[in-house]
C-alpha cells in the first residue's frame, strides 16, 4: 500500500459527500491519501494528534472541510507546517458563507488556502493538493497536465442547441 500524501479531514460524516468530490480528483490523478473525520469541537484530541503527527507520517498536504463555524483548516493549520487548503462545506443556516468567512480570516502566521464554498471547492482543492505535489513529481505534473488539457478539449467552441 502507498503511503498517503494528502489528507483529506473533515468535521463530521456529513461533510464526506463534498469532500469526496477532492478524493474522486486525486483518484483520478492517482494520488495516495486518507480521509479521516476530525472534528475541531468534538474530537480535539484527535485534531491534535492529527496535526502533530502529520509531517512523520509523510503527509504533504491536508485537505480540511467543514461547515457552521468551520474551525477544523485553521486549529489544524496552528497545529502543523503542512499546507492547509480549506474547503467550507455548504451549511442550510447560511449557504456556507459562515463557513467561508470561518475559514478565511486567519490571523498572521497561520494561513490556509481557501477553496469556494462546497462541491467545487473539494473539487478545486484536490486539484490544488495535486498541484503542490507535481512541483516535486514530474509524473504527476505531466498527469496533471493531461487532466487539464482533457478538460480544455470537453468545451465546446460553439454554443448548440441540444
Amino acid at each position: 500500500m502507498t503511503k498517503p500524501l494528502v489528507g483529506i479531514i473533515m468535521g463530521s460524516q456529513s461533510d464526506w459527500p463534498t469532500m469526496r468530490e477532492a478524493a474522486e480528483v486525486l483518484d483520478a490523478l492517482g494520488v495516495p491519501y486518507e480521509t479521516k473525520i476530525v472534528s475541531a469541537h468534538r474530537t480535539p484530541d484527535r485534531l491534535w494528534d492529527y496535526g502533530k503527527t502529520a509531517v512523520d507520517r509523510g503527509l504533504q498536504v491536508i485537505i480540511a472541510g467543514a461547515g457552521g463555524a468551520a474551525h477544523l483548516p485553521g486549529m489544524m493549520a496552528s497545529k502543523t507546517r503542512v499546507p492547509v487548503i480549506g474547503i467550507p462545506v455548504q451549511t442550510k443556516a447560511l449557504s456556507g458563507v459562515d463557513s467561508l468567512y470561518s475559514i478565511l480570516q486567519m490571523p498572521r502566521g497561520y494561513p490556509v488556502a481557501t477553496m469556494a464554498i462546497g462541491a467545487a471547492g473539494a473539487k478545486n482543492g484536490g486539484l490544488m493538493a495535486a498541484g503542490i505535489l507535481a512541483l516535486q513529481d514530474a509524473d504527476l505534473a505531466a498527469r496533471l497536465d493531461q487532466w487539464r488539457a482533457d478538460l480544455s478539449a470537453s468545451i465546446p467552441e460553439e454554443p448548440s442547441d441540444d
